[in-house]
């Protein structure tokens, strides 16, 4: 190659010169021009490349509208279609019908609600309005029957064709047969003819309220069957029959056609079965579709007190006849039926259960209202405080209360449940003679202080109603086996199982002599703590499969034998086994809710599988028969949510994540060859995101601690970087899981923050019970402490930020240092001296229990330890803060009382320190609308990047906004 000399370099060079020797140089090397030609062609695209890289901007306000998840998705009984709802956070939705194998089907705009047909031909859906039509009725302040309406969507899957039906109000499907599909149509607007000879009586025409038609249609050939004025309507689970109530013509005061109705639908014949107008309710068909039972009320529609009565009908009576009323053999005195309880049937259909109640006192209406106080009226002798009585005023007021009855053998009511026992739990089939039954009548005033009332157990007899008690003063989980054998509960007080044999009358100690706990392991609270539940029970009830902290056990009910079913091997490895039954329908499905899963232990049983060492998630399979290590399926970095089975195919979907990748839809036949179904937010490429790793390091007093830190996407190791530290009690768990850019109640918008050029940290902290702010002190600023040992952190630009409990160690923790340059505290507790008798106002609980025994961690009364209450108290150490704080206190605050944030205001404003508090009016503890959530994120940014990164402050914290302004100018722009 040709060189040029240092003296020549010296001297003038010529356009000429250089066109020689380039002419020399490329004769001489062809091969080197070729390459040189290749490298300044694609030089370009390498440019694009890397400067879009290097320039992708950070998140805005802009951007949360648009943000998708996957809201919803199903996947069909054989296993053929698998369904999903695409979801932006404000705006219309998507569904996207596909093939497991990523065949697309077809797409229904704005649908949900959606629902596979049992035979797996169709799927039908809700379609909503657009969403600007409803924010636009919204804004015109149109009335809800004025309001934009639903539609229909009827998509058949093998040929993908939809059918839409409009100003669709509901819709339903049998459990069990794909056969047909009922849905109610709200007509149009009727008017009435007004056209008289007196026009100012025509002035103003009337309306015809229109009443709603229910179309039975028939999904095959779209056949169907039309009923006027129809509001409520039942399948049998088999898809043979259905129940609809009619209502009476408008202004029709008998209502000769009003009643309940039985249509046979293969013949399409409908029978009167109960006349009169009414309130219907409680259908329910047995196992057979051979009996039906339903409550209802024929009293005058104006009557103060309604009047229950539980009927019956076969198909081979001509009217449904009563079974059960208020004077009905066996019903406690005043008492009567309630149109509150469920009716179903056993199983073998020998059985109706329903509910009573006591016969409500009627207020006097008669009394002149203004002539009378309106007071409440505490006693300590009451059950619940009177503000926990008003918050559940409407509960109680619909309580009812267990019977059955026997409808082909005498038809006697027996109670099994009232004022004393009143929960009672029965099994799926609830074919077996008992029933679970518990109280906490005697133990509820404690609950005042502490968590969790104490429990008195029975079993009740279905045939004659008597009851036993089998223990008492119990606090845990309680359960009744699939068939009804056992009762097994969890004791918290000495942190054991127990089971006890309804026949025999006999209680064993399963887990005596064990040498692991099955108690929470990293219980940090003053309270004893809970147990980790139960995986289910073989068939026969043969035996309950428990978990500890990491494995699954296996016992027999009568207490003869235990094995260890994962084998150790989570323990050995820190990995939490649990198991999964991923079945859309299968057996371990229950109708009734809290019932206990049926394993099958002669199918593999698929594991959920949690590392605590590296925070991985996964899949593994087990033999419930063997007590043998389970077998690795797959683990990795992601987070798995949403996961469900088809119920006649070895066919799954569930949704794969980590911090990076958004939750998308993936379907497998063995969670390893996998076909990724969505693509939600492509549009994340746009913009500069980040990354989460753990971090590990040790406290002042020699505890590990871990964390996680979110560093930009784009970060330069040779910067320097503000970092927010936000926290609550352990958050590195999630370290794989994804946080959309989302307006949030309070709590710190991570990935948006870390998009805009922030460190976040998330540390986790251990208590000690008695301090928890100094447990705060130990994990949070040693934390903040080892990451301003990096270069790339600025020191002098760190902050906390958290909300709620998370808000009181924010409080707590500016009094202890100066180290922090801002700080936000989301709905804090500032005083615990005040706060310990204060009222929870959206439960009407007061907070005793908190601080005794659950987050707060002092573990005693006031009086027992005042120092405690007073050590932790931010309010009582405000002359050391030098941080400027943001306030969030909302005046509809259910869990903090917002005169918390009050106090901690006023007594800084009192001290001359910079704060601010931001009270959004009828707002709960956590923001709930979404403009306000809109308008933190907002704050936050502004208040973060005025004290951590040096932009101008904006008006609302530089001077503030009078209330004279309020409503006019937010004091966002200068």
């Amino acid at each position: 190659m040709p060189t040029l000399s240092a003296a020549q370099c010296k001297n003038d060079i010529t356009a000429g010169d250089i066109h020689i020797f380039l002419y020399q140089y490329c004769k001489m090397n062809a091969l080197f021009l070729k390459t040189m030609r290749y490298i300044l062609a694609i030089l370009p695209v390498y440019l694009i490349i890397y400067t879009g890289f290097a320039q992708k901007k950070p998140l805005d306000h802009q951007v949360y509208d648009g943000w998708q998840h996957i809201s919803a998705s199903a996947i069909s009984k054989d296993g053929h279609f698998v369904y999903y709802i695409v979801s932006p956070q404000e705006g219309d939705a998507q569904l996207i019908v596909t093939t497991p194998h990523n065949q697309e089907a077809g797409r229904i705009d704005r649908a949900s609600d959606a629902t596979f047909s049992p035979d797996g031909k169709f799927l039908v859906a809700r379609i909503k309005p657009f969403f600007s039509e409803t924010r636009e009725a919204k804004i015109k302040k149109k009335k809800p029957d004025e309001m934009p309406k639903d539609s229909l969507a009827i998509f058949a899957l093998e040929t993908s064709t939809l059918h839409k039906i409009p100003r669709v109000k509901s819709y339903k499907m049998p459990e069990e047969s794909g056969d047909y599909v009922a849905y109610l149509v709200e007509p149009e607007d009727v008017k009435r003819d007004t056209a008289k000879a007196d026009t100012v009586q025509a002035s103003k025409p009337a309306k015809k309220k229109p009443q709603p038609v229910l179309h039975v249609r028939q999904l095959a050939n779209g056949d169907e069957l039309t009923i006027d004025r129809v509001d409520a309507y039942q399948f049998s689970d088999d898809g043979k029959a259905l129940v609809y109530v009619r209502t009476a013509e408008e202004k029709d005061s008998i209502g000769a056609d009003a009643g309940l109705y039985y249509c046979e639908l293969a013949t399409g014949d409908s029978r009167h079965i109960s006349r009169g107008k009414g309130v219907y309710k409680n259908i329910a068909f047995d196992e057979t579709t051979l009996q039906l039972a339903f409550t209802a009320d024929k009293s005058p529609e104006k009557a103060l007190q309604k009047a229950f009565s539980l009927y019956y009908y076969t198909p081979g009576q001509d009217t449904a006849i009563v079974v059960a009323h208020r004077t009905t053999n066996g019903m406690p005195q005043d008492w009567y039926v309630s149109g509150e309880g469920d009716v179903r049937f056993s199983k073998d259909g020998t059985k109706l259960f329903f509910g009573i109640a006591p016969i409500p006192r009627v207020k006097d209406t008669t009394l002149v209202e203004f002539e009378h106080a309106k007071v409440d009226i505490w006693h300590w002798k009451d059950d619940y405080l009177q503000t926990q009585q008003l918050a559940n005023l409407r509960r109680e007021q619909n309580r009812s209360y267990l019977a059955v009855t026997y409808p082909r053998q005498g038809r006697k009511i027996i109670p099994l449940a009232d004022e004393q026992l009143p929960e009672i739990r029965l099994t799926e089939d609830a074919d077996n003679e008992f029933a679970l039954g518990t109280t906490d009548v005697g133990w509820r005033i404690q609950t005042q202080w502490q968590t969790g009332a104490f429990q008195d157990i029975y079993v009740v007899s279905t045939v004659s109603g008597q009851r036993r008690k089998i223990a008492e003063q119990i606090r845990g989980n309680i359960s009744l086996s699939p068939t009804g054998r056992y009762v097994v509960w969890f004791n918290r007080t000495d942190g054991n199982w127990y089971s006890h044999d309804i026949q025999q009358g006999n209680t064993v100690q399963l887990s005596a002599d064990l040498p692991v706990s099955f108690a929470d392991e990293d219980n940090d609270v003053p309270d004893e703590p809970s147990g980790y539940g139960t995986a289910g029970w073989t068939e026969d009830d043969e035996e309950v499969f428990i978990y500890d902290k990491y494995d699954i056990w296996a016992f027999k009910p009568d207490g003869t034998e235990r094995r260890l079913v994962t084998n150790g091997a989570g323990r050995s490895k820190q990995v939490t086994f649990r198991y999964r039954d991923l079945k859309e329908n299968g057996p371990g499905r229950t109708r009734w809710g809290g019932n206990p899963t049926v394993i099958d232990t002669k199918q593999p049983m698929i594991l959920s599988a949690f590392s605590h060492i590296s925070k991985e998630n996964g899949w593994y399979t087990t033999n419930g028969r063997n007590n043998r290590d389970p077998k690795e399926v797959v683990m990795g970095p992601y987070r798995y949510g949403m996961a469900a089975g088809a119920e006649d195919a070895d066919r799954y979907i569930y949704t794969k994540e980590n911090y990076v990748s958004p939750p998308d839809l993936y379907t497998s036949d063995d969670f390893v060859k996998e076909s990724k179904l969505s693509s939600i937010n492509p549009q994340q490429q746009q913009y500069n995101w980040g990354t989460a790793e753990l971090v590990k390091w040790t406290t002042p007093k020699g505890f590990a601690a871990e964390g996680i830190l979110y560093k930009p996407e784009d970060f330069d190791p040779a910067k320097k970087y503000p970092v927010i530290a936000y926290f609550y009690e352990k958050l590195s768990d999630g370290l794989y899981s994804y946080i959309p850019p989302a307006p949030t109640p309070s709590r710190l918008n991570i990935s948006f923050f870390v998009s805009n050029g922030y460190l976040v940290f998330a540390p986790d902290i251990q208590y000690e019970i008695g301090y928890p702010g100094r447990s705060a002190e130990e994990y949070v600023n040693s934390g903040m402490e080892e990451l301003r040992k990096q270069p790339w952190v600025d020191d002098e630009k760190m902050a906390i930020q958290g909300q709620s409990w998370g808000g009181y160690q924010v409080a707590h923790l500016i009094t202890r240092t100066d180290m922090y340059a801002a700080a936000w505290a989301g709905a804090p507790v500032a005083n615990m001296t005040s706060a310990y008798g204060g009222i929870r106002w959206e439960s009407g609980m007061n907070r005793q229990f908190q601080y005794e025994r659950t987050q707060s961690r002092i573990g005693a009364t006031l009086w027992e330890k005042p120092e405690l209450y007073i050590e932790n108290s931010p309010l009582f150490h405000l002359p050391n803060v030098s941080t400027p704080v943001v306030i969030m206190s909302n005046d509809e605050d259910g869990a903090v009382p917002w005169y918390q944030g009050i106090e901690l205001f006023t007594a800084l404003r009192r001290l001359g320190k910079p704060v601010w508090l931001l009270n959004y009016n009828g707002e709960a503890h956590n923001l709930v609308q979404r403009q306000n959530r809109k308008d933190i994120q907002r704050r936050q940014l502004q208040f973060f990047d005025h004290f951590l990164k040096g932009k101008p402050a904006a008006p609302w914290i530089d001077r503030g906004v009078p209330a004279t302004l309020k409503g006019i100018d937010w004091g966002f722009d200068h």
